[in-house]
């Protein structure tokens, strides 16, 4: 890797299919070598909390987030460094002693849902995207993801959706898109907004000298690639993008 890499940052809300849309954008760069990195892997550990202490803790809070060690590793990737980037055990809450090696590449896509709060991880970010979606699909969305891989109660869900999921998507995250470059509405399966994001990472790396990356292809038009966070698409017609007022 020649010049510094591309990191582009893909944030929003719960459910609004931030993780598709990154997942999809790093699937359709070719020629280039590509590192993703999710915020997720950031959590502190919460080893030794009773479950009821665990109920208690806002998981939606930037403070929930090792921001400081996040920050620091993309500052390390965007040098050419190789990083060791923690894994996050849901089941223990902790982090396992384990970690994964990320390689320098020439693009970094990272997607987290405070991605943009927090200013030492903005100023890593080449390009920033925030992935929009109506509130109560993103609530359906997380019910079933919820359930179906979590194996929560829908009681539970909503309880933590009310006190805590909502109150902090209003306080940090939906205020956090005005520092977004492109606002991707109505979810993760808006392929045309895919498409212009990737012109943006053409046009960024063909002025560092890096590989051409082509446009989306057929197939990739009408493919949505699996994803353990990934929903079904919405309307076929719901596919633009705004770029967001000052």
């Amino acid at each position: 890797m020649a010049s510094r890499p591309l990191i582009i940052g893909i944030a929003g809300g719960t459910g609004s299919g931030k993780s598709t849309v990154a997942r999809r954008v790093a699937a359709a760069i070719e020629g280039a070598s590509v590192a993703f990195l999710e915020m997720d892997s950031y959590y502190r550990s919460h080893a030794g909390l009773t479950m009821e202490e665990l109920h208690r803790l806002n998981w939606d809070h930037p403070d929930a987030f090792d921001l400081g060690h996040f920050a620091a590793q993309l500052e390390q990737l965007a040098a050419g460094h190789a990083i060791e980037r923690p894994i996050y055990d849901y089941t223990t809450h902790a982090r396992r002693t384990e970690t994964v090696r990320v390689e320098p590449a020439d693009v970094v896509v990272v997607d987290g849902i405070l991605l943009l709060v927090d200013e030492r991880v903005r100023e890593s970010l080449d390009v920033k995207v925030f992935v929009d979606a109506d509130a109560d699909i993103r609530l359906v969305r997380r019910i079933r993801r919820d359930m179906a891989s979590r194996g929560r109660q829908l009681d539970e869900i909503l309880d933590q959706y009310v006190h805590t999921v909502r109150p902090m998507h209003l306080q940090f995250i939906e205020p956090s898109k005005r520092w977004a470059d492109v606002i991707v509405p109505r979810g993760g399966h808006n392929t045309v907004a895919i498409e212009m994001i990737l012109a943006k990472i053409r046009q960024r790396l063909s002025l560092s000298g890096a590989p051409h990356i082509p446009m989306v292809s057929d197939e990739a038009r009408h493919h949505h690639p699996h994803h353990p966070h990934a929903h079904h698409p919405r309307h076929a017609h719901a596919a633009h993008i705004e770029e967001p007022s000052a």
